[in-house]
């Protein structure tokens, strides 16, 4: 069984050794911001906690199994979100992956220790934009109550795993996203916390991917089902194990996981320093050794839940009455749209400028008021279309940076489930576009772990090459190819003036990292 603690819900998914999900229970869950602090982002642990109980009785549930069947149990989670305990591993404090309220605390460590981002982001591969140091530094300026307590500190999955087994630890793969991580070492480096008036003695052991940390606690079986001769297993991040769960474990391989946010991704040597400019992100990765440069796409896979729930009401009644997925059904009308989408231009997310990241106020540009050009259909195809645009200017500079070519893209999660996404994928970016018969590709990495510390496997590399399967093949057609070049500098030209407006204060920005 894996826990996958995702942004926008949390599912427990059982699998077989080989590789065949079994059953899946899912809450979907929403992070509140705090009353009064601007940007916030809440993790609501007592809560979440109860809604991961429920996910793991109902996929025990549903596959009739019972709590002994299951040998062992791992974890993934969005990245950056960090929770905070005090000396007897109980919760203090804890945000989800986008909290942005410590936009004083980046401002203050920008101005007082100069050069410092870029100092960290050597060695992390991270900058202050999600980072946890921020984050703790407005911990102990605004709640020194709750400061004073700090004996821990660990990401999301290391949470659940934490509440399975009694035992605060991390690894590398998330860690890391802490920005509080040695990209080369693989280990927490503290003296960062100490440079900045921090207590050092906070960060938890760190184990790689696949380690055993312990079995369920007498307390966790009575809550969760699971047996107390159960593994609890090290886990990571949801992208390095979407990773592997990709088969994405060697060296200049590429992948693009497209769920709530859509991350862009190519496995490096862990020995190669992070880009100068500070444009992309730098993260290890699950498989000893190797690091991840990685592009990000924000709120791709939220913004078409905000269109389906939205606008697509009557929609969601025929795809019910047809018995298909509402995507399946809005693909179906998409697909009868010209490529370009007739002109629209969707602004939502940028494309990654991690070392100055902020975004412009969502909105639609040229919209056509006869109704047989702009509907529903074009409008959602226009932003297919869009997260691929953006997600291709990301591997860009990737492949500039690493000077690595990509001419295979591996897709997987949600987005990868319809056929018209995928071969917008392939057209935009010219290569060739494989998907895997799993495409809860993070799930499945999960899966890997826990059977790597069931001794089932020998390592992630190894389990990933043996489990995953491929399902599709996509193409790309060259006209489109060309079509959707020129799409993509008239999108730069109209996002540039669109974040202008921003800069002017006439419209707010989507999401905006703290300091900016």
């Amino acid at each position: 069984m894996t826990i996958d603690a995702g942004t926008g819900s949390v599912r427990a998914i059982i699998f077989d050794t080989k590789g065949n999900q079994i059953s899946a229970g899912q809450k979907e869950w929403t992070h509140k911001s705090e009353n009064g602090v601007a940007n916030s982002m809440n993790f609501d642990f007592k809560e979440n906690w109860k809604l991961v109980i429920e996910c793991i009785k109902k996929a025990l549930n549903d596959a009739n199994l019972k709590g002994k069947d299951i040998k062992a149990v791992s974890a993934s989670s969005m990245r950056e979100g960090i929770v905070l305990y005090d000396k007897n591993g109980q919760e203090l404090w804890a945000v989800a992956n986008v909290d942005a309220r410590a936009d004083k605390e980046v401002k203050y460590l920008k101005k007082n220790f100069k050069g410092i981002e870029e100092k960290f982001y050597k060695k992390s591969g991270q900058t202050f934009a999600l980072g946890a140091l921020p984050r703790i530094l407005w911990v102990k300026n605004n709640r020194p109550e709750i400061y004073k307590k700090v004996a821990n500190v660990s990401m999301i999955s290391d949470w659940i795993l934490a509440k399975l087994s009694g035992t605060i630890a991390s690894d590398p793969s998330n860690g890391g996203t802490s920005g509080i991580y040695s990209l080369k070492k693989r280990k927490w480096l503290p003296k960062m916390a100490t440079k900045i008036g921090l207590k050092n003695d906070i960060f938890p052991p760190s184990f790689e991917t696949g380690k055993v940390l312990g079995t369920v606690t007498n307390l966790a079986s009575k809550q969760t089902s699971l047996d107390k001769n159960t593994l609890v297993v090290v886990g990571g991040g949801d992208v390095q194990l979407g990773s592997a769960g990709l088969g994405v474990v060697e060296n200049g391989q590429c992948a693009i996981l497209g769920g709530s946010f859509w991350q862009q991704v190519v496995n490096m040597d862990c020995k190669i320093k992070p880009p100068k400019n500070m444009d992309i992100r730098v993260n290890p990765h699950v498989v000893t050794g190797l690091s991840q440069a990685e592009g990000i796409t924000f709120f791709s896979g939220l913004v078409m839940r905000w269109f389906r729930d939205v606008f697509c009401q009557e929609d969601k009644k025929e795809a019910l009455k047809r018995k298909i997925d509402v995507y399946t059904l809005l693909e179906e009308k998409a697909k009868k749209i010209p490529v370009g989408s007739n002109g629209i231009i969707p602004i939502f997310s940028d494309s990654m400028k991690y070392g100055k990241w902020y975004h412009a106020s969502p909105s639609f540009l040229n919209l056509n008021i006869d109704p047989e050009i702009c509907n529903k259909a074009s409008i959602f195809r226009s932003l297919q279309e869009n997260a691929c645009i953006v997600s291709n200017i990301n591997l860009k500079k990737i492949e500039k940076f690493t000077k690595t070519k990509i001419k295979e893209i591996i897709f997987a999660s949600g987005a990868s489930n319809g056929s018209l996404w995928c071969q917008i994928l392939a057209d935009v970016t010219g290569c060739k576009v494989k998907v895997p018969k799993v495409k809860e590709a993070t799930a499945l990495g999960g899966a890997m772990a826990a059977g790597v510390g069931a001794g089932i496997f020998k390592n992630m590399q190894d389990v990933s090459k043996k489990l995953v399967v491929w399902e599709k093949e996509y193409f790309p057609n060259k006209q489109n190819h060309k079509i959707y070049k020129k799409i993509a500098k008239q999108w730069k030209k109209a996002y540039k003036a669109q974040l202008k407006l921003v800069d002017e204060n006439i419209t707010t920005s989507m999401w905006k990292a703290p300091g900016l």
